[in-house]
């Protein structure tokens, strides 16, 4: 089992420049949550590295565009975080229940909940 982490925005550098600039100059606007939580305006998020680092957890990580391309019978509303046990994906958090997540502490610990109950 490995988690799958989609975000709301798509790869590459000239994207990744106009995500911090949105992020810095308009961030209540910025349409990932997620990237919201697990990094700050030009860097990963400290708490959230070392949870990463630390977990023993299998994790992925993909902007939608990659996601798309390496699931194209996928359809998701982003960002989200899923579960992928074998060849079957079923949602860990939806981008209903992330938009509602105020802090990294909180993502991290509605992951570990949700995790204990997927085993």
């Amino acid at each position: 089992m490995k988690l799958l982490f989609v975000y709301n925005a798509n790869s590459g550098t000239l994207n990744a420049l106009f995500d911090a600039g949105h992020k810095l100059f308009s961030p209540s606007t910025y349409k990932c949550s997620l990237c919201t939580l697990t990094h700050d305006t030009f860097t990963e998020n400290t708490i959230w590295k070392t949870f990463k680092e630390d977990s023993n957890l299998k994790m992925e990580f993909y902007h939608k565009d990659e996601f798309e391309t390496t699931f194209p019978n996928v359809k998701m509303i982003y960002p989200t975080v899923l579960k992928l046990n074998g060849n079957q994906i079923s949602t860990v958090l939806s981008s209903d229940v992330i938009n509602e997540i105020v802090d990294v502490e909180e993502l991290i610990s509605s992951l570990k909940t949700k995790v204990k109950m997927l085993k």
